[in-house]
């Protein structure tokens, strides 16, 4: 199993959210989350442009299992990118295990329902 985590831009969000769809990725948490990086995004108040250092993204947390790793990493770097800077990272992180906690499942188990996933 492993933890899919990547920060995008939210004028993205709604396209990565079809996209994981359509890749078999039902379930995954997010946040509005603000960040510092080579991107610089300018507010403007009564006319005025200011630049900003802190930049306003999505954060998505994902659980999948070992199987489905590829496909949600590139259903989420198909549909994020825009080529630009800015354009967010993704990381992959190992889970030691996973539980279910209505019926007690863990492991594989605990991620999918039986017959609905192949």
């Amino acid at each position: 199993m492993k933890k899919i985590e990547a920060v995008i831009r939210k004028s993205k969000f709604e396209e990565v959210k079809d996209a994981l769809y359509e890749a078999g990725i039902e379930f995954f948490s997010f946040w509005d989350v603000r960040g510092v990086g080579q991107a610089r995004e300018g507010r403007s108040y009564r006319g005025i442009v200011y630049d900003t250092s802190t930049i306003e993204r999505i954060k998505l947390s994902i659980i999948v299992r070992d199987k489905n790793v590829d496909k949600t990493v590139q259903a989420i770097l198909g549909s994020a990118r825009t080529g630009e800077i800015g354009d967010g990272k993704v990381f992959v992180v190992p889970i030691e295990e996973s539980y279910r906690i209505r019926t007690g499942e863990h492991g594989d188990e605990s991620l999918f329902i039986k017959g609905k996933e192949e």
